[in-house]
């Protein structure tokens, strides 16, 4: 790596003190002027199987919580299934380890991810209902609880209508382009289903009320929360009965889904002017930019809707082992990979500069100076998903502009696997 990047990178890295929750938040100070002005943030990573990323992204969730006032955890994970765990973080209703099995995917259920779970269940604890930080996901998939919601709402109030949500019951585990075939059938039913409960929105309130409610939610709230679970199930409907042959651009899979996730994020900003969001997802979807076959990413929308209230901050390692599923295998147990320095990427010039973990604000000097005209030039980053190839995973890396990407970069100099938690009983 020529001598001026090396330069500029140990000029303007900053240490981190440590990964670990808990510890004193001193260090994390210029992350919080950077976010002057900020109402969501982007927490990225390069594979959802680091420990080291769930246990600084767990202190940053601390910092940006306790020292910055955000107020919301959103996930990529389950719409559906996170409004459970949300009501274990803010009422402490339920089995956090169930819940979060729940979530949809391999890749939340563990050790780490339920350590977060609980600080934020112990932070909400005693403060009032309005300054408890809520927990929301924000995929349109897995949607067993949408599809129990109404099914039970329909059963008691329009059971002429209850057979048609067994017509959805296939979204309870469908994913992304599986049933490509049904895609009128199953989007205009969640439709039609959607759009009568919010006809009815007034009459079921009334039903529920003059038979006592349920003891945890008021009548109107709790009627809502069904009407929102149908709206999941249209969205999941349509995000399921996509096909893969069009593998780019807007009407794609894979960019509705993250416009999706990036309206169900606006969804949280525009509805209260006090809400500050931190986005937990890999660093393909919270980058500024576009990913595999220009796809638009969620932080790409956020970044035009909010232009810079929207930071980016992505998630690097150098060396070490991550957690992943084999090839095309969606069944079964994520696996150990192991992955060198190497020479070719982004990562391995951040090992080769500054020994240690460290964070890089992007944004701090404006426009890049002549010294650093790298931060503007393509390079490679590595990119690893639920899913990897079984050899050929150590040469996944995806194009990266440095500062047109993201607004910062952590960097951890070693990956360890996370901790996946045993399977909870059903």
């Amino acid at each position: 790596m020529p001598d001026d990047i090396a330069r500029w990178l140990t000029e303007h890295a900053r240490p981190l003190d440590a990964l670990e929750p808990g510890t004193p938040h001193r260090d994390l100070g210029p992350l919080g002027e950077a976010l002057r002005g900020v109402r969501i943030v982007g927490l990225g990573e390069s594979t959802h199987g680091t420990h080291e990323f769930f246990r600084l992204k767990h202190r940053l969730v601390e910092f940006l919580v306790r020292e910055e006032g955000f107020t919301v955890l959103a996930m990529e994970a389950s719409a559906s299934a996170a409004r459970a765990l949300d009501a274990y973080v803010r009422h402490g209703t339920g089995d956090p380890s169930r819940l979060i099995s729940r979530l949809g995917f391999w890749t939340w259920r563990t050790a780490e991810m339920l350590d977060l779970v609980e600080w934020l269940r112990t932070h909400n604890w005693g403060l009032p209902e309005e300054r408890r930080v809520r927990f929301v996901g924000t995929d349109p998939q897995r949607c067993a609880d949408s599809v129990a919601a109404v099914s039970a709402l329909l059963g008691r109030m329009a059971p002429e209508r209850a057979a048609e949500v067994r017509d959805l019951e296939v979204l309870a585990q469908a994913r992304p382009a599986s049933r490509p075939d049904l895609r009128d059938t199953l989007v205009q039913r969640a439709e039609a289903l959607a759009d009568f409960i919010a006809g009815h929105r007034q009459t079921f309130t009334e039903r529920v009320a003059a038979d006592g409610g349920d003891g945890t939610r008021t009548p109107a709230a709790a009627v809502d929360d069904v009407l929102e679970h149908a709206r999941i199930l249209v969205r999941a409907a349509d995000l399921v009965t996509r096909s893969l042959d069009q593998p780019s651009g807007e009407d794609s899979v894979f960019a509705v889904r993250d416009r999706y996730m990036a309206d169900a994020v606006a969804r949280l900003v525009d509805t209260n002017p006090q809400a500050r969001v931190m986005v937990w997802a890999h660093n393909g979807h919270i980058a500024k930019s576009t990913y595999g076959a220009g796809v638009p990413a969620l932080g790409s929308r956020l970044r035009t809707r909010y232009g810079d209230a929207y930071y980016a901050l992505a998630l690097l390692f150098g060396k070490g082992s991550f957690l992943a599923r084999r090839g095309t295998d969606v069944h079964g147990p994520p696996l150990r990979h192991r992955i060198g320095t190497g020479t070719r990427s982004v990562e391995a010039r951040f090992s080769h500069a500054v020994p240690g973990d460290f964070y890089i604000d992007l944004t701090a000097d404006g426009s890049p100076p002549e010294d650093a005209r790298w931060l503007r030039s393509a390079q490679a980053q590595r990119s690893f998903g639920a899913n990897v190839p079984r050899f050929a995973y150590r040469f996944n890396v995806a194009p990266l502009v440095p500062a047109e990407d993201y607004d910062g970069i952590a960097f951890v100099a070693r990956s360890t696997c996370s901790r996946v938690l045993p399977p909870v009983e059903r």
